[in-house]
């Protein structure tokens, strides 16, 4: 059996293939641009930005809003001071995005879910950086606009790095 056709059985397909994006396009100089643009977004409110990107899902949590969950929880998102934090979850092996915001964040539904879809067709093109640079601009701009910037709480509370779960 051939190297990669072993690597295919032992992960399956869409693992292999999570494994193989995360390697090629969330590479640290990407993860920096990441961090460098959740942080120029994060300016003139006082929501709180966080990208997590899996590579490989657990298989504990099939459901990927349930895993967001956990993540969104794990990372203390949802511990920002006014509660205005924002989780935005990349399931690489399952073809999956979910936005968790806060309940101190007042921006409509269908608006999270505008960002999920612009991000899901340009992921389809393979434009996966600036894909997610996309969506962190939408992010701060719903941000600007569903949370006000406060006098109180100017500086940013959570890290700016993407996480890279394997």
């Amino acid at each position: 059996m051939q190297i990669k056709q072993r690597v295919l059985f032992f992960l399956g397909w869409s693992q292999w293939r999570g494994r193989r994006l995360a390697r090629r396009y969330f590479q640290s100089p990407q993860l920096e641009r990441i961090a460098a643009h959740i942080e120029q977004n994060e300016q003139g409110h006082s929501g709180e930005i966080v990208v997590a990107i899996e590579a490989v899902s657990p298989a504990h949590e099939p459901n990927s809003y349930y895993r967001a969950l956990e993540v969104y929880g794990r990372l203390g998102v949802w511990d920002s001071p006014l509660n205005t934090g924002v989780l935005l979850y990349i399931a690489l092996d399952r073809r999956r995005i979910e936005l968790i915001a806060d309940r101190g964040i007042t921006a409509p539904e269908q608006a999270w879910r505008q960002v999920c879809t612009q991000l899901e067709a340009q992921f389809k093109q393979a434009h996966y950086l600036p894909a997610v640079l996309q969506a962190i601009e939408q992010i701060g701009q719903l941000l600007q606009q569903y949370t006000p910037q406060t006098a109180e709480f100017e500086d940013n509370q959570l890290d700016n790095r993407p996480v890279l779960l394997h």
